[in-house]
């Protein structure tokens, strides 16, 4: 297992208040429509999640990391494991032509509004139990999902990770490395139902029996 960062390059991108979000708005309220995953979560007002989420290629620049990290080619079979709208997933056939994908996501809006061009290979389903025969894929990538499940979830989630795929695997979560960042996870978060610093994610990956990779962004 080793520590390796795709995305935070991406996630500093977006400048975000948070103590805003805890004092203009009811956050439980909020999290509990977020948690519905549905069109307020997606494509809703900022309170409720993502604020617009629509395909601008921002996504590219991970998939190319992650295609020359690992070595993925033409041929090879992708699963993405918290799919959302397939923005990845695309990228991946755009970048590598003829590799195979396959998407799974708990937010029906989500995977009836995906990319038309990945539509197709998306299902609507749980992590926890993957529709999928043993090591059906060279490469399985679940990003910013498994934090959003409570810790006996997110076990049998990781099983199910380690069973559909080979060798090549790739997490990443929400994390912190202090209390600021604590803090600022707390209070900017909807879905989050893990909250493990970096050390604390190792540990659960290794006594799940998880044995790819991982990442963390954080709420610096």
């Amino acid at each position: 297992m080793a520590y390796i960062d795709f995305v935070m390059k991406l996630h500093t991108r977006t400048r975000r208040n948070y103590v805003q979000r805890v004092v203009e708005n009811d956050k439980a309220e909020c999290a509990t429509i977020a948690k519905q995953w549905g069109k307020d979560y997606w494509d809703g007002d900022r309170k409720y999640g993502y604020g617009g989420y629509t395909y601008d290629g921002r996504w590219s620049v991970v998939a190319g990391d992650i295609i020359k990290h690992y070595g993925l080619a033409a041929g090879d079979r992708i699963l993405d494991v918290g799919c959302g709208k397939g923005f990845l997933l695309h990228e991946f056939t755009r970048i590598v032509p003829g590799i195979q994908i396959a998407g799974i996501d708990i937010s029906r809006y989500g995977v009836e509004n995906a990319k038309e061009e990945v539509k197709p290979f998306l299902k609507i389903g749980s992590c926890i139990k993957l529709p999928w025969p043993d090591q059906s894929f060279d490469f399985v990538v679940s990003l910013g999902c498994l934090h959003n499940l409570a810790n006996y979830e997110l076990w049998a989630a990781l099983k199910e990770i380690e069973r559909v795929g080979k060798k090549k695997k790739y997490v990443m979560v929400e994390s912190y490395r202090n209390e600021n960042e604590k803090a600022n996870l707390l209070y900017w978060q909807l879905t989050c139902g893990s909250f493990y610093s970096p050390k604390e994610w190792e540990w659960f990956f290794e006594k799940a029996g998880y044995t790819g990779d991982y990442g963390c962004i954080f709420f610096e």
